[in-house]
């Protein structure tokens, strides 16, 4: 049973000479040194309260910023409110729109089945962010979620009810569209279609699991228990999922002797670059080397589940195996973005780039579902979902 609530979200009051462009940003883990100091420049950005600790690694100082953002006006508290957030984009050439329902999210364990993760994640950064719940007391940025679906009916009322209150168009062309649904008839449809569906993590995992701790440590207050989300639907035709590329960099490891290791463990098959993108659906994966050679390769041994997951195999065969990766040893960069892989790789900036395949939602249900968690960064859902739209407050 997934409990998805309507909450009183404090927003943006957008005084004169405003725009929403300056209270909002992706989320806190894809944003650049550059444009992080560009969005921070704007007094009342989100990532003012996100990403600006104090010098003992706590949030006290942002915890004042937000105070002062409610006294003086800056924010507005709604009644019960679900939100409609649209994105309209371009995926290779062809344009779509992605809708997904603003609300909280009750957090319970993945033993019991309703929530759902896909990916592994990384200790360090939940360790941040539960200092960041505690100091705040409040939840602002939403974790993205994918359920079965509603009916069209209900869709229906949702798109007719849904008022536009933000709209912003980001630098890569996503059109953000952001409405909020007063209607206390559909807010109750929405929550009691949603509660016997399971929800599949998209984005967020270490937001939910701080949640969830976080929850766990505030027991006795129920407003405490719940975490900001976006939902959408497994069936919605803006549902995009890039693969995320791996780029290595290693001194202890020689082009050469990484040729040799990976050729030990799989099958790979040599060809030009153009060749490389043409057959790679083929293919568990295409290799760049520094030396400007090519490679597409695959991993025979599927005895197993897990190694039919690219990722997998490369995290285990080629990083772990072949160039001693752990989390303690940065030689691994992540891109989703092809064309930047290949700029990357004609400027020389890394000794490997190992190119994969998008991966499949069905795949990652079916494996999600059968209690197989995928290596971090498997996925990478296109666009991100922004923060500063909406905040939830459990003071």
């Amino acid at each position: 049973m997934v409990t998805f609530l309507p909450f009183p979200g404090y927003r943006p009051v957008l005084k004169s000479g405003e725009s929403i462009e300056g209270r909002i940003s992706p989320p806190y883990d894809v944003i650049g040194k550059e444009y992080l100091k560009v969005l921070q420049d704007q007094e009342n950005n989100v990532t003012n309260l996100t990403l600006k600790p104090d010098t003992d690694k706590r949030y006290k100082g942002s915890r004042e910023k937000l105070e002062r953002m409610l006294s003086d006006g800056s924010l507005k508290q709604d009644p019960d409110s679900f939100y409609l957030y649209e994105q309209v984009f371009n995926d290779h050439g062809v344009k779509k729109t992605r809708r997904g329902l603003v609300g909280i999210l009750k957090t319970e364990s993945y033993e019991k089945g309703n929530v759902i993760p896909h990916e592994e994640t990384f200790s360090k950064v939940k360790e941040d962010r539960l200092n960041l719940l505690r100091d705040m007391e409040t939840h602002l940025e939403s974790i993205f979620g994918i359920f079965e679906g509603l009916s069209p009916e209900l869709n229906k009322k949702i798109s007719n009810s849904a008022k536009l209150i933000y709209r912003y168009m980001d630098d890569s062309g996503v059109d953000h569209r952001f409405h909020i649904i007063s209607d206390t008839d559909i807010q109750k449809q929405i929550t009691s279609e949603l509660k016997n569906q399971k929800m599949l993590i998209a984005d967020g995992h270490h937001r939910y699991e701080t949640a969830l701790n976080y929850s766990m440590e505030n027991f006795s207050n129920e407003r405490k228990g719940y975490v900001l989300a976006t939902l959408v639907s497994a069936k919605d035709e803006g549902l995009v999922i890039w693969p995320t590329h791996r780029l290595v960099n290693s001194t202890y490891v020689s082009v050469e002797d990484a040729k040799r290791l990976i050729s030990g463990a799989m099958r790979i098959k040599e060809v030009s670059e153009d060749d490389m993108e043409a057959e790679l659906k083929d293919w568990m994966m295409g290799l760049m080397f520094k030396d400007g050679t090519r490679f597409l390769a695959k991993y025979d041994e599927e005895d197993l589940e897990l190694c039919s997951i690219d990722t997998y195999v490369v995290q285990e065969a080629i990083l772990r195996s072949i160039y001693g990766y752990d989390e303690g040893r940065s030689i691994v960069n992540y891109e989703a973005e092809f064309r930047n892989v290949k700029k990357m790789m004609q400027e020389g900036k890394f000794d490997l780039a190992i190119v994969l395949n998008e991966p499949s939602l069905e795949r990652i249900w079916y494996l999600s579902m059968n209690g197989i968690r995928m290596p971090k960064k498997t996925t990478f859902f296109f666009p991100k979902i922004w923060s500063g739209f909406v905040f939830y407050k459990m003071r």
